[in-house]
């Protein structure tokens, strides 16, 4: 196995895992959650609510048990876009792509237990994709704007981060194209830098501290200034167990969301330049606090609680790729794949196999321009 294809595994099983595990702990506070699971959640385990199909109506979703939740769904739907495509994607083809994903192909929906359309289990931030690029016809490259402003096209952007192995600054701009079709504002933004710092995570003896100053220096606005914040203040966390006040305290001025993560203000999730996303600098804050352990970044991720599979995925997925599968715990990945029926180990080598062709069109077009470069300027 080559080692782009052990990175790309790494990087696709990790942020599924995470994904997983958070979506038992999503949308409470970790006092709710300590209480509910008696004590600190450190494994596999069942839905917050035991009679899950009724407890929340407008969500009947049978949430952990090894479960992957819309974060994988989506993620898998990018990876069919690129294996349809199998060149870099930009906001058209990303469109022509996306919408027969979610509205055409029946899959398994672990969390409905059924086969069903993709358009039945996302968000509503994320049925925009469809009501705007189907339905409103929009213009791919702005149909985002207008979305709720929130972390849903950062959650997916793993697969650019891969095929842009190497290259975070064309992961950035690779994914804030396509992101165009979905979000706007610092969620728009949060995706570019979440692919960049997947990209930096890529590359062979990438450190920690280089993804998160990468992250930093690719992010704009209020996304640099909280992932700064919170990645430094990870330094003064002495361990996962201890770190959600400490965290979520850095985080909180940055926020649209605020404390009572179901009950928003009249200005949460709406454009702004100094706001950002929670997820993604809390994910790069647990890849600081965990040292490079990927089971006490995600166990660190899902107890935070609020918006834990999304962290827990992105964590995951950097993580992932710069360990690679082997540092993720068995029995966490195998439960997954089986009760999920997801095939990670395969979705891996399908995307290093894509992300190799591409490159490959890359370098021959790099040369292209280099050839007429040096016929136009010289040797400079």
């Amino acid at each position: 196995m080559s080692l782009l294809e052990e990175k790309a595994i790494g990087a696709l099983s990790g942020a599924a895992v995470g994904d997983s595990l958070g979506g038992a702990t999503e949308g409470y506070s970790p006092e709710v959650l300590q209480e509910r699971f008696g004590g600190l959640v450190r494994d596999i385990v069942g839905p917050f609510n035991v009679e899950w199909k009724t407890a929340r109506p407008v969500s009947p979703f049978h949430k952990g048990n090894g479960h992957i939740t819309d974060d994988t769904l989506m993620t898998e739907a990018l990876i069919n876009v690129y294996d349809q495509v199998r060149d870099h994607l930009d906001a058209y083809t990303f469109a022509d792509g996306i919408v027969p994903e979610m509205m055409e192909k029946e899959r398994w929906i672990p969390e409905l237990e059924r086969e069903s359309l993709l358009i039945h289990r996302v968000f509503h931030a994320e049925k925009w994709l469809v009501l705007k690029l189907l339905h409103a016809h929009a213009d791919p490259r702005e149909a985002g704007y207008g979305n709720i402003v929130n972390c849903g096209a950062t959650m997916y952007m793993t697969p650019v981060g891969i095929i842009n192995a190497g290259n975070p600054e064309a992961a950035y701009k690779e994914a804030i194209e396509i992101a165009g079709a979905h979000q706007s504002s610092f969620g728009r933004e949060a995706a570019g830098v979440f692919a960049a710092a997947v990209a930096t995570a890529m590359t062979p003896g990438a450190t920690i501290d280089e993804v998160i100053e990468n992250a930093i220096a690719f992010a704009h606005d209020g996304t640099k200034a909280a992932i700064k914040a919170v990645t430094d203040e990870a330094k003064n966390v002495k361990s996962w167990e201890t770190s959600f006040h400490q965290l979520r305290a850095a985080m909180a001025p940055y926020d649209s969301l605020g404390e009572a993560y179901r009950e928003p203000g009249p200005d949460a999730r709406k454009p702004s330049r100094l706001k950002a996303i929670e997820e993604l600098p809390l994910a790069l804050a647990y890849l600081r606090v965990s040292k490079g352990s990927f089971e006490d970044g995600v166990l660190g991720s899902i107890n935070y609680g609020r918006d834990s599979d999304s962290i827990a995925t992105m964590f995951g997925s950097l993580s992932g790729a710069m360990n690679g599968r082997q540092a993720i715990p068995h029995n966490w990945a195998e439960t997954i794949e089986r009760e999920s029926r997801i095939d990670l180990v395969a979705n891996g080598k399908k995307m290093a196999k894509i992300a190799t062709e591409i490159a490959a069109r890359d370098a021959q077009k790099a040369a292209v321009v280099a050839k007429a470069s040096a016929s136009l300027f010289g040797s400079i």
